[in-house]
């Protein structure tokens, strides 16, 4: 038998199949003249005023480690601004970490708190990294569907079923990706009294709080009781769109920070020194650049709202994050053969709903974080795409 490297793969590793998304950006590189509405990423270069402070950071020497958890004066920013946007106050020293994007705050969450065998509830359709870190730690995903008639909201009634003596965490990520709900004070409430009465963990991920175009965010710690059962993830990809700078941060009861942060130390040691001071900078000064992104991205999401609806692709009102999730079902393709065709025939880039986990079958992504100019451009080639498909 010939040998091979593969055979030596830790199985949990070859059992994780690879992100739904990928294969169709890897569909989008080869097909020329493409729009894309599928990437998760603003199309707004970081602005300027940040951009200078992290430039003029590098000409000072500033290119060494810094503390584990993150600059103090990055975590005191960090603290200040969830009290004035959230109102709970967290100890900048012990009680916030900062990290390499919101992505590995979520995976250092979930190996602080999940053993072999314990199961992590995931609300679906949900962002691609939660049940594969899950899965990775040992423990057990179990999806909870929301539908598009609860307007993607999860509901006590979902959960309460889902929930059995094995249950240790609940993974929450609203305004969601994909779908663009939103969950209320008073659609909390239930969900609380159900992480109460089961003695649950909650990893709340919040990174497109900030983009919220009905309402106010709510942060599902600052329910009675929830702050010291919550992990508060958050960043600075989405709403000051520093995507590549990758600079994320946890916010926490002390003894998950500490584990947390142990894990960190021995993983990525600390955040970019870079990125970190550029976060600093958003955070004292980056206010008005960011409204003036958010109100942007509120133009987008009611023009691609209303075209897909003018085309007949039914589509829930998104009130967060930057995406429409509407349904193909009425084409009499699936989400995948709906996607793959897009590319093809009409050179538009979507996701298909499934690549968020099967709740979201019959549905598609479509990122409104494009130009105005790209979103019309894509509204008609997507019509003439459903006429030629009848």
């Amino acid at each position: 038998m010939t040998w091979s490297i593969k055979n030596k793969i830790a199985p949990i590793v070859q059992a994780i199949p690879p992100s739904g998304i990928r294969r169709y950006f890897d569909l989008i590189a080869t097909t020329k003249g493409i729009i894309s509405l599928g990437v998760g990423e603003p199309d707004f270069v970081t602005p300027w005023h940040i951009r200078d402070e992290a430039i003029y950071s590098l000409e000072r020497g500033y290119t060494v480690y810094t503390s584990n958890a993150g600059m103090p004066e990055l975590r005191e920013e960090i603290s200040k601004y969830l009290k004035r946007t959230i109102g709970i106050s967290y100890e900048a020293e012990g009680e916030v970490l900062v990290t390499v994007g919101a992505s590995e705050a979520v995976d250092l969450a979930i190996r602080s708190l999940i053993t072999p065998g314990d199961e992590a509830l995931v609300p679906e359709p949900c962002y691609v990294s939660y049940q594969p870190c899950v899965s990775l730690s040992g423990g057990i995903p179990v999806p909870v569907e929301t539908r598009v008639e609860n307007e993607f909201k999860l509901r006590a009634e979902d959960l309460a079923k889902k929930i059995t003596p094995k249950s240790k965490v609940l993974i929450l990520s609203y305004p969601n990706n994909p779908t663009g709900g939103i969950m209320t004070y008073e659609d909390y409430l239930p969900i609380a009294q159900l992480v109460e009465e089961h003695d649950l963990v909650v990893i709340s991920d919040e990174i497109y709080s900030e983009l919220t175009y009905v309402g106010e965010h709510v942060s599902f710690a600052s329910l009675p009781g929830m702050k010291e059962r919550t992990i508060v993830i958050n960043g600075f990809s989405k709403a000051f769109a520093m995507t590549g700078l990758r600079i994320g941060y946890a916010a926490g009861p002390f003894d998950v920070i500490a584990a947390m942060t142990k894990i960190h130390q021995y993983t990525m040691l600390c955040a970019p020194i870079t990125a970190q001071i550029g976060a600093i900078e958003a955070l004292r000064h980056g206010e008005e650049a960011k409204a003036n992104m958010v109100s942007q991205y509120d133009k987008r999401r009611r023009l691609i709202v209303d075209g897909l609806n003018t085309l007949g692709l039914t589509c829930f009102e998104p009130r967060g994050a930057f995406y429409a999730f509407p349904s193909v079902e009425s084409t009499g393709l699936s989400a995948e053969e709906f996607t793959e065709r897009l590319i093809l025939e009409a050179k538009v880039a979507v996701v298909p709903g499934t690549a968020f986990g099967s709740s979201g079958a019959g549905h598609i992504r479509c990122s409104y974080a494009a130009s105005l100019e790209n979103i019309t451009e894509a509204l008609e080639r997507i019509e003439s795409f459903l006429k030629k498909i009848k």
